[in-house]
């Protein structure tokens, strides 16, 4: 009796490996593993490991190795079908009904996944021929370089309206097979069907056994109806049980014990390639339970990386109310944000890995952001708004689903509650304080005037994300103005139009020239109070946090006036350069993509060489400070 492998793969996924075990060996945690005596041998010692992650159970003392299906063949003597239909009980799913159609299915799936490899090679071949140059160009501009995209099968869908389905056609691929898989528009009113993926780099899909069931496509040209567009539903795809890299990335997951989930393609990418392999990302929708049921079967404690902005805030409450049915003791998630305006790729790219490490230490756990979400308004002056917010908290907590987790969410929220109003009760009694926003005189920790961040949200990764995220170069520019005001004076229109790519570093730079205009001395005591009054103290700190050793010399308080003077002029060319050079870059890989000649393609990697020895040119700025007392780089 052959079953098909959907349903094998839906009675693993209800029913860990774990579970099917423990009902004959008792199992003890031990580590990311369960580690137990052998059911085939006699021992003393513990052989008998399961590792839920990777969906197997090995015995060390017999060598015996397998699935949830093999356990119950291996201890009970049951045959396979006996096995399926055993656990298919226990994971309340009806034994299918397997006909001659249900074979032929099986078959045809066969059939598909083979028609999907071959397109996927076409694709490829596509971006490394010369119809891929535009593909190219935005890849490159993007620093995907040709190893990433070798490693991430990128490829290219022609412009064509027919590409695809004449080379397929070629090779003997029926039309209907590729309707089937999804690979072509048909419909009544379409008398012919034609490519779906038209003029768009293209990123397969795997399932977890890597075999390409999807494509992703973004588009090139803005006048597009969508920027990106994945495969319909079909056969072999099914998008709210799938992630993107989910295939590659559960051996990192394991090692790492961590899995993150970011929000499209090229950022699980950027993360990948700068060393986080344990990244996902969802396929095109909001997080589905399907997918986070695969993100716990990937790791306990999931990280998910929103972006620092309102949609990622509203995306992040989103899936808060996902996520609370279906939590059990032991599995949760947590919550990290990007600094507003940017995605991880910008963030890597800007600021290096350790800004994306110092992002995701920040992570708070979901009673956190639950708390966080239910608090914002941070109104509760009244005592009717404060049994509104309690029984707010009871409707939600009331969702989850485990009677334990339940019960230490209501204690955790209503201890929350009670240190959030006993201020409030006590102020009033004694009838003090400052009236809030609700109109009573007792003082909220969480109001949010203006819709600033409460202290609370203050605290949080959204608001401290972007701390990590200041550019070197630019951190040192605005440490010298911090310390040597007096480099403003006759250099106002200079300061004015430098195009700072950090937006506190933009922020702060646009206080310094307005306290300046204020006519404050000169002075780095009295900008410095003149900044921390108009409230922009936090910033000081975060730039002063930032330029933490004194390498260079020239931008610190104690340097001689020619030395800041030098080192300053060196900043403000750097960075001018770096600007220029970017903009270059961009302008040569939309003439290459356009117009894919030699002369483009050399121009195009001399600026690259360029960018990259300036690097080379940023660091001879360290040390520098002769006329203060320091004779190079190593004093």
């Amino acid at each position: 009796m052959r079953f098909p492998p959907s349903f094998l793969d839906e009675i693993r996924q209800r029913l860990p490996v774990s579970e099917v075990v423990g009902k004959r060996v008792k199992l003890k945690k031990q580590g990311r593993e369960w580690r137990g005596l052998s059911p085939f041998n006699a021992e003393k010692t513990p052989s008998f490991y399961v590792n839920d992650q990777k969906g197997f159970y090995h015995c060390f003392s017999s060598g015996k190795h397998g699935d949830q299906f093999r356990f119950l063949m291996e201890t009970e003597g049951v045959s396979f079908p006996e096995a399926v239909e055993r656990l298919a009980g226990d994971a309340g799913l009806a034994m299918p009904k397997v006909s001659v159609e249900e074979v032929q299915r099986a078959e045809k799936a066969k059939t598909l996944y083979d028609v999907m490899e071959l397109a996927a090679k076409f694709f490829e071949a596509q971006l490394q021929d010369r119809a891929g140059a535009k593909a190219r160009g935005y890849l490159a501009g993007r620093e995907l370089r040709a190893s990433t995209q070798v490693k991430f099968r990128m490829g290219y869908a022609p412009a064509e309206r027919f590409a695809l389905k004449e080379h397929l056609g070629a090779k003997g691929v029926s039309v209907a097979d590729m309707i089937a898989a999804g690979l072509l528009v048909h419909g009544d009113d379409i008398p012919v069907p034609y490519d779906r993926f038209r003029d768009r780099v293209m990123f397969p899909i795997t399932d977890l056994r890597g075999r390409v069931v999807a494509f992703g496509g973004r588009a090139l040209e803005k006048d597009v109806p969508a920027k990106y567009l994945n495969s319909p539903e079909t056969d072999l795809f099914h998008k709210g049980s799938l992630l993107y890299n989910a295939h590659a990335a559960r051996e990192a997951a394991h090692k790492a014990n961590r899995v993150i989930a970011v929000e499209g393609y090229v950022d699980v990418i950027a993360m990948v390639m700068a060393g986080f392999g344990e990244t996902v990302a969802p396929l095109g929708t909001a997080l589905t339970e399907g997918q986070l049921d695969l993100l716990w079967k990937m790791a306990p404690d999931p990280v998910l990386l929103f972006d620092g902005d309102k949609a990622g805030r509203r995306a992040a409450y989103r899936a808060v109310d996902i996520a609370l049915p279906l939590l059990k003791p032991g599995r949760s998630l947590q919550f990290a944000a990007l600094p507003e305006g940017q995605d991880p790729d910008d963030l890597i790219r800007s600021s290096g890995r350790e800004a994306m490490d110092a992002v995701l230490a920040q992570a708070q756990p979901l009673a956190s952001m639950l708390w966080q979400r239910e608090t914002e308004a941070g109104v509760f002056g009244t005592p009717e708004k404060r049994a509104a917010l309690e029984a707010r908290f009871a409707e939600v907590v009331a969702t989850i689903g485990d009677e334990n987790v339940r019960r230490h969410y209501r204690d955790d929220v209503f201890g929350r509650l009670s240190d959030l109003f006993r201020p409030m009760q006590r102020e009033r009694r004694g009838g003090q304080g400052a009236p809030n926003r609700g109109g009573g005189r007792g003082f909220s920790p969480f109001a949010v005037p203006d819709h600033r961040p409460s202290p609370a949200l203050a605290a949080s990764a959204l608001v401290r994300g972007p701390r990590a995220a200041l550019p070197m170069r630019e951190a040192l520019i605005l440490t010298a103005l911090l310390n040597h005001p007096w480099l403003i004076d006759g250099q106002e229109e200079d300061i004015a139009a430098l195009d700072l790519r950090h937006p506190q570093a933009e922020n702060l730079k646009a206080a310094l020239l307005d306290v300046h205009a204020q006519g404050v001395a000169g002075e780095e005591g009295a900008y410095q109070a003149a900044l921390v009054a108009d409230g922009h103290g936090v910033l000081v700190d975060q730039v002063r946090a930032t330029v933490s050793v004194k390498a260079v010399w020239g931008a610190m308080p104690e340097a001689a006036k020619s030395d800041v003077e030098v080192t300053f002029g060196q900043l403000l060319a750097l960075h001018r350069k770096k600007q220029a050079l970017i903009k270059e870059i961009r302008d040569a890989e939309r003439a290459f993509g356009d117009d894919p000649t030699e002369a483009n393609e050399h121009w195009l990697l001399d600026a690259k060489r360029r960018e990259a020895e300036l690097v080379g040119t940023e660091a001879l700025v360290e040390g520098f400070g002769s006329q203060s007392g320091r004779g190079g780089r190593n004093a």
